[in-house]
């Protein structure tokens, strides 16, 4: 179980006061015998952060204190700490507990985990743990990454939710073979990673867009092959079979028999995100052509540790837009217009007043 000290958070006048129970704003960190104290120095927002500070999706308690992509530095371990030492540059991704004994926990998969318990969230008894938008992070050390010594903070941190959620499914898809052709759909957080992660495995990358606008900087900044206009009827026919695998990073119902279609036969079709709308599948090309259609959610532990230690290795960040504290309500309206190439972090260490 984590907690947090001198926390901030985020008041939005128009959302409803609901709060829980004794709501107060601060949590006093206390370092457990197996637990590891962060200083955050860096904090990346996430759409998930958005999502939650305008309870859209229904169960937020307010006040809400979101993120839950934290870099930081160690400044005290508990006697039974073994992983980490006081100075070690560290992450804390997307969650900070889980049962450790069901199958998946054994698997070294916490991210399903029926008991899995997210970053910033309420505990069975009531209590609450806040996210990144703090100065300090008190978690199990199971649950702490290591930096590795190359890896910026700031562009590194957001690979501990964007990062890890394209690398899991292409680890465990098998899109991550070179000389494969994989299609990203979006080119927001998640796509222009999936972009980097892709050409470090040594694969053909094509970016699937609605719009025009990014195919510059898709191929001559990030790297991308090829750009397909998903509005163009005929770039999707030329490109029809074309794909080993695609990772979606967003829904839209109507383009989802266009994308299967881009496969190739026995290709994968790998969503990292869900929508409220209804959806159809084609099964036919399913059947006839044995093409996969999937989900992943984010990863586990070892992992994420493997899917940043690859990052230090090739040289893989994001591409950032680091802000103060006193203007993460304004990014947030950004974020929610798409205004951000690719993710806002937040300036903690130097910004945070408390």
């Amino acid at each position: 179980m984590a907690r947090n000290e001198a926390s901030t958070y985020i008041e939005l006048a128009e959302r409803p006061t609901r709060r829980s129970e004794g709501s107060e704003f601060l949590l006093i960190g206390t370092n457990g015998d197996e637990d590891v104290t962060v200083k955050i120095i860096y904090c990346g927002i996430c759409h998930s952060d958005l999502h939650s500070i305008k309870d859209e999706l229904g169960f937020s308690i307010y006040p809400v204190v979101p993120g839950h992509e934290i870099a930081g530095v160690v400044t005290q371990i508990g006697c039974k700490v073994g992983k980490f030492k006081i100075g070690d540059r560290v992450g804390v991704g997307c969650l900070i507990g889980s049962c450790r004994r069901c199958s998946n926990c054994e698997q070294d998969l916490e991210n399903y985990c029926p008991k899995r318990i997210n970053t910033y969230t309420i505990f069975n008894d009531g209590t609450r743990n806040y996210g990144g938008y703090s100065d300090i992070i008190v978690v199990n050390e199971h649950f702490v990454v290591h930096f590795p010594d190359n890896l910026p903070l700031d562009r590194g941190a957001p690979l501990l939710c964007a990062g890890i959620t394209v690398y899991s499914p292409m680890k465990y898809y098998g899109l991550n073979e070179s000389g494969q052709h994989l299609g990203v759909v979006g080119l927001g957080g998640l796509g222009h990673v999936a972009v980097k992660f892709a050409k470090a495995f040594g694969m053909k990358v094509t970016v699937i867009s609605r719009s025009e606008s990014k195919k510059k900087e898709a191929i001559e900044r990030l790297g991308a092959d090829l750009f397909l206009v998903s509005s163009d009827p005929e770039q999707m026919q030329a490109a029809m079979g074309t794909m080993d695998g695609i990772i979606s990073t967003f829904v839209t119902p109507d383009l989802i028999t266009s994308l299967i279609h881009l496969l190739k036969p026995h290709g994968k079709l790998i969503f990292l995100s869900a929508t409220d709308k209804p959806v159809q599948l084609p099964l036919f090309p399913l059947l006839t052509e044995r093409k996969l259609v999937a989900g992943s959610i984010i990863g586990g532990l070892k992992e994420t540790q493997e899917m940043l230690d690859f990052a230090g290795e090739h040289n893989i960040t994001s591409d950032i837009e680091v802000i103060s504290m006193d203007y993460v309500n304004t990014a947030m309206e950004r974020l929610a217009r798409g205004d951000v190439r690719y993710r806002f972090v937040i300036d903690i260490a130097n910004t945070l007043t408390v």
